[in-house]
């Protein structure tokens, strides 16, 4: 049993390493994507080209934590990662908005991330945590939308709006049983109302530019 101890002790401290490389990760796409709110906008596509990279080789990381866990223990380990896997997929998600305006599915989460259906019962992206990364993406959008004006991109607001609301809509129709991610649905009715306001701020804005002299 001493054997066992020390074999479990020594498991956890190399899964351990490999989350820490995934939370730097996450973190360093985390700093470079703040970078978004005093970006132009024809600067943003550059941003995402030095962000992507960091996505990618998180694959990396994912395998090792997946060679890592024993058969039929991903219940046992996967809170040791949950946080640093919803940064990756805030990250995953807030890179494909911007880049197509659309949103990521589940499945293509899992393969930005190189999540294998086979770890299924060691490492995997669970639904609840894909749904976490996409609230923390609304989070940031209402953000994106005021600062986005204040750079002269009153489209952007406009693009957010509908982007949300129709996000807003799909997450309506869950059956939302986990109390967290319940309260953090709830307050998103706050981001939804920034974003609105700043719509409706840049319509009337917009009502009160003149004209443009149209061309003679």
């Amino acid at each position: 049993s001493q054997y066992l101890l020390d074999h479990d002790v020594e498991l956890r401290e190399k899964i351990k390493e490999q989350i820490t490389e995934l939370d730097k990760k996450s973190r360093t796409m985390v700093g470079l994507l703040n970078k978004i709110h005093s970006t132009p906008h024809d600067s943003v596509p550059a941003l995402l080209d030095t962000v992507r990279p960091v996505l990618l080789s998180c694959r990396e990381t994912t395998a090792a934590i997946a060679q890592l866990v024993p058969p039929n223990q991903f219940w046992r380990w996967k809170e040791m990662w949950s946080n640093s896997l919803r940064t990756a997929v805030f990250a995953a998600a807030l890179i494909e908005y911007l880049s197509n305006r659309t949103l990521i599915t589940l499945s293509g989460t899992r393969d930005i991330l190189g999540i294998e259906d086979g770890w299924s019962d060691r490492f995997a992206l669970p639904a609840e945590d894909y749904l976490h990364g996409l609230i923390s993406v609304v989070n940031e959008l209402s953000r994106l939308a005021v600062n986005a004006v204040t750079m002269g991109n009153f489209e952007e607001p406009i693009r957010i709006s509908l982007f949300v609301k129709d996000l807003f809509s799909g997450f309506s129709m869950l059956n939302l049983k986990n109390d967290t991610l319940r309260r953090r649905f709830d307050s998103l009715k706050y981001d939804i109302k920034k974003i609105e306001e700043v719509v409706y701020d840049v319509s009337l804005r917009k009502l009160a530019q003149p004209p443009k002299a149209s061309a003679e």
